[in-house]
């Protein structure tokens, strides 16, 4: 395998991943911390001779996503936390028309407009579905510049295998920082391996096909949403993707995710060296959920403590996955606000 190790910010790498994949069509609309995004593939795209559109709009960029996937291209699109929230609606028919397209979030404080500072208030929004109806959309969650690279590679793949949206859910921070990242340099181009024989694209010497969210016949929604449950239980089954760390003998387990994970592990480390026995589970995908590992964790430790920077999301996941075996703790910081390593370990130690 043919890499190249380079210094690069994390917004950069979403970029990267995604030319790798093979990206056929970005469209966005610019909102701080994820400006580098739009402004990356502007250059890039057109230099690769694929497209680049920067709409009107949110709304206008979520529906041209509809369009260049329900003709079997491979689509993306970038926001942060209030423009995402305006992309809710074309979400959930990208959802009920079964189109895959990756969807990146590198998110800011909130409600509301909130503020440009990193956050990961939008937990609830990702994995609940912002939007109307029983849909799910897959949900990860990079806490490196590595794994921005990574996962926005894998997004693109886990889409289309499933014909269902991926959502990259950055804490602005990782989307901001910068460090040295390996990428594969000889990767093929999968545009060219990628069957896709639902897409429209000219209907001379076949059936037409029809791709919609609208399905008006008697029990017909019905049997649409329990055939996405089937999906959607596939994707549990598959790809539910977790990082554990020195949790056979701990006797307090702390869950976090993005970079709240990064600072809690550095916080272990140093709790360790103090023969604290603490372990960290850190969720890659946050839709599916590691219900099990966390249930089967939860027969092994003393407490959880879910570290988040909000006012608690996650942790009604946890609490669900441990349904009662053990107490679960929670420490938040809302509103863009950081932990430092210091403020985890005392919360351990208070809990202990």
């Amino acid at each position: 395998m043919k890499s190249n190790k380079i210094l690069m910010k994390g917004n950069i790498a979403v970029c990267e991943g995604a030319i790798a994949a093979g990206c056929d069509a970005y469209f966005g609309y610019p909102i701080t911390p994820q400006n580098e995004i739009p402004a990356y593939m502007s250059k890039k795209m057109v230099e690769l001779k694929r497209v680049f559109i920067q709409s009107e709009s949110e709304l206008a960029a979520i529906n041209m996503v509809f369009g260049a996937a329900a003709c079997g291209k491979r689509a993306m699109t970038s926001s942060s936390s209030p423009g995402i929230s305006l992309k809710q609606e074309g979400i959930s028919y990208l959802c009920g028309a079964e189109l895959p397209c990756v969807i990146v979030n590198v998110q800011r404080g909130g409600p509301g407009l909130g503020n440009i500072s990193g956050s990961q208030g939008d937990y609830f929004q990702s994995t609940k579905g912002g939007g109307h109806g029983d849909y799910r959309l897959i949900v990860l969650a990079p806490y490196s510049v590595k794994e921005m690279y990574d996962l926005t590679y894998l997004a693109f793949d886990l889409a289309d295998k499933y014909r269902n949206p991926a959502l990259i859910l950055s804490d602005g921070i990782v989307g901001q920082m910068m460090e040295p990242v390996e990428i594969n340099t000889d990767i093929r181009d999968k545009r060219l391996e990628i069957k896709k024989d639902w897409a429209l694209g000219g209907c001379k010497g076949r059936e037409p096909r029809l791709i919609r969210s609208l399905i008006m016949e008697e029990g017909g929604l019905e049997k649409h949403n329990w055939h996405l449950k089937e999906k959607y239980d596939e994707i549990k089954k598959n790809e539910t993707r977790c990082e554990t760390e020195l949790v056979d003998d701990a006797e307090i387990a702390i869950v976090a995710f993005g970079i709240s994970a990064r600072i809690c592990k550095s916080a272990v480390k140093k709790l360790r060296q103090q023969n604290v026995k603490v372990g960290l589970v850190r969720p890659v995908t946050l839709w599916p959920f590691p219900e099990k590992i966390i249930s089967d964790i939860s027969k092994k430790v003393k407490k959880f403590l879910v570290v988040e920077m909000n006012l608690g999301q996650m942790v009604e996941d946890v609490r669900l996955s441990v349904n009662g075996a053990c107490p679960v703790e929670f420490l938040g910081k809302p509103g863009g606000g950081i932990f430092n390593e210091e403020e985890i370990i005392q919360k351990v130690k208070d809990i202990l």
